[in-house]
């Protein structure tokens, strides 16, 4: 494995910001208030991702990859330092404008799926363009066109109890793609799927990255994070190391 150059700082240090860049973040920290004392998640973290890059973040239970990807993903803000989404600063942004964000400019995919359980593949990848607004027949097209890119098209008014795990992870990955995100966003995604179903998770990341996708993989799994091409690894709150391995 060899360093990236320049595109994070394990110590600490800061990282101009890169207009260019689809996410800056420059000196992060995440400080939760536990009674009198201070708990930092996240101290001081500075890296950036560009366009089309694959990048795993790794690290074990209670290092800040977490708070990392929430913080990513808009879901939460940081205690200080800066961070930008695509060209836009998010401590400049209205809360209506973090939720725009959220819904158009990041695909989540979680662990545990987050499903409706009584709704059909095909609503449940539409849901996302129900809150942008979008048409009856608009919303059904696009649902259609990213059900068939994660090859579930002869799955689409199947609900998710009829469907396998990893079915039901493809079914999560089309409703994270519908809106055309920038980043694609996936917290620990082969994580309630066995080994053979990982494979085939992981294979249809790497088809997606290949089409132009930008993913961010947050992950505990080595294996799983050496599929990505790069890895940033998270220890006590801080970048361990971001290396390059494709």
């Amino acid at each position: 494995m060899s360093e990236t150059n320049g595109a994070a700082s394990p110590n600490g240090t800061a990282v101009a910001h890169n207009s260019n860049a689809l996410i800056s973040m420059r000196n992060i920290w995440k400080t939760y208030q536990m009674g009198t004392e201070e708990l930092h998640a996240l101290r001081d973290v500075s890296f950036e991702v560009n366009r089309n890059e694959y990048v795993a973040i790794i690290g074990p239970s209670g290092s800040g990859k977490s708070t990392l990807m929430n913080l990513i993903g808009c879901l939460d803000s940081p205690t200080k330092g800066e961070y930008w989404i695509n060209g836009n600063q998010v401590a400049e942004m209205t809360d209506d404008e973090l939720a725009q964000i959220r819904n158009k400019e990041v695909g989540f995919v979680f662990q545990t799926f987050n499903l409706l359980s009584r709704a059909t593949a095909l609503h449940n990848v539409e849901l996302p363009l129900i809150y942008a607004g979008l048409k009856a027949g608009d919303r059904h097209e696009k649902a259609m066109a990213s059900l068939k890119a994660v090859e579930l098209g002869d799955r689409v008014t199947h609900r998710p109890n009829e469907l396998s795990g990893g079915q039901r992870q493809r079914v999560a990955i089309a409703r994270a793609l519908v809106n055309h995100p920038s980043i694609l966003l996936a917290d620990e995604p082969t994580g309630a799927l066995d080994s053979k179903t990982s494979i085939e998770i992981m294979h249809l990341f790497e088809k997606l990255h290949a089409e132009g996708n930008t993913i961010i993989l947050v992950t505990h799994e080595p294996e799983i994070a050496e599929r990505a091409h790069r890895v940033i690894t998270i220890r006590d709150g801080r970048i361990e190391s971001d290396e390059r391995i494709k």
